[in-house]
């Protein structure tokens, strides 16, 4: 695990947002960073290798087959996470909660 990802399962794991997070969870042929499955929402940290030259094309290729299968994605820079952790948090919770309507 990166850095990120474990500030980040430090602030999630147990069911601390109200529901049960998961690591490197497989679905279909790909391995999302961490998952809801009652909600059935990816949460993916993008670090510097998103940024690598095709890597957005296969991100995308990949959330676009994960989300016919019914995912939700959510989204964070690698920076976020380790700058600005609340406000992830936060719009992690945020999308917990639309999610759980």
């Amino acid at each position: 695990m990166t850095l990120s990802e474990v500030l980040l399962w430090q602030e999630i794991k147990g069911k601390q947002l109200g529901v049960q997070f998961s690591r490197q969870i497989p679905i279909d042929e790909y391995i999302v960073d961490f998952y809801c499955k009652n909600l059935q929402l990816a949460v993916e940290i993008d670090g510097e290798s998103h940024t690598w030259e095709g890597q957005y094309e296969k991100d995308l290729i990949r959330q676009e087959r994960l989300e016919s299968l019914g995912v939700t994605f959510i989204r964070f820079d690698d920076l976020d996470v380790k700058k600005n952790i609340n406000w992830v948090v936060n719009s992690l919770l945020e999308k917990v909660q639309e999610l759980s309507k």
